[in-house]
């Protein structure tokens, strides 16, 4: 039976989650003055999540050094794919519906698709790096 999440590792998924979900915007309105909403919302996501990965890894589930770590890669990347999958689907009915929409109005949908994705994110990540509690039968 895995460990349930503790409220230390909820504070410093946040933390870490924060700093990432900055980066992001940041680095997907750099990209977006000069490319599509998709190619812009990939770059950006590709970035920041692998680190993401490492750095909650190490710091939330206190994790060190390379074993397991490509599985929990793996993990990550299936959490990031079902978080692309969600901002871009949300980028395309946004502009489905309102094909003039504005960097706003993307910011917006992002935020909230990146917020779904991110609880989603932190199960995935929880239930492949947290610990067994002490005489747990292993799974």
């Amino acid at each position: 039976m895995r460990a349930r999440p503790t409220s230390r590792q909820l504070v410093r998924f946040a933390v870490i989650g924060a700093a990432s979900a900055a980066a992001y915007l940041l680095l997907y309105l750099l990209l977006r003055s000069f490319t599509g909403a998709q190619v812009a919302n990939v770059v950006a996501l590709v970035t920041t999540q692998v680190a993401n990965t490492a750095v909650n890894r190490r710091l939330t589930f206190g994790l060190r050094g390379s074993k397991g770590a490509l599985g929990h890669q793996l993990g990550g990347l299936a959490a990031f794919a079902f978080g692309l999958g969600l901002s871009a689907g949300a980028l395309w009915l946004l502009h489905r519906m309102d094909p003039g929409a504005g960097r706003v109005a993307e910011v917006a949908v992002l935020v909230v698709a990146q917020g779904i994705a991110t609880v989603v994110r932190f199960l995935t990540l929880h239930a492949m790096m947290a610990r067994r509690e002490p005489g747990a039968a292993p799974a």
